[in-house]
């Protein structure tokens, strides 16, 4: 995963990953354990009642500048929340596996993202919090006017 080291933008302060070289010895860091302390300021996402989250659930937050502009153009759209400053959306843990989320994006695991108090802002009518990661995605890269990039498979022949 690529640090976002930045410490200001316009839209505020971008929020750091919180993974630490413990965290990686221990448990899979994406994995969130409640018994565990967070981070200072830091707040959870919560995932309305009724709502299944059996991928597990990690966020990605872009400046609330972006907010509008991606949200009308996904064709599926899963819990959005907003603060002040960023909009977060739901994706599956594990969304930024072979991914780069263009900066400013941010990737949040486990939906960890900073107490600005965020609010939910869109609910989808289905059963499913998830917004489609590719989707966002490519939506995210489009308006930062950066080319999408992920590894090609190993290319193998049958000769």
């Amino acid at each position: 995963m690529v640090s976002r080291a930045r410490k200001h933008s316009e839209a505020g302060p971008v929020p750091a990953p919180r993974r630490t070289p413990e965290s990686l010895l221990g448990p899979d860091p994406r994995t969130p354990d409640p018994t565990t302390a967070r981070e200072p300021g830091a707040t959870r996402l919560a995932v309305p009642v009724g709502l299944h989250t059996g991928l597990g659930c990690d966020a990605v937050g872009v400046p609330a500048r972006f907010g509008f502009k991606i949200l009308s153009r996904l064709p599926a759209k899963g819990c959005v929340y907003a603060d002040s400053a960023w909009w977060w959306w739901l994706v599956p843990a594990g969304s930024d596996l072979d991914l780069v989320w263009p900066l400013p994006a941010c990737y949040a695991p486990g939906a960890e993202i900073p107490d600005r108090g965020p609010r939910l802002i869109h609910r989808p009518d289905g059963t499913s919090p998830y917004t489609p990661p590719i989707p966002l995605y490519l939506l995210a890269c489009q308006l930062t006017g950066t080319a999408p990039a992920w590894p090609a498979p190993p290319v193998r022949s049958a000769l």
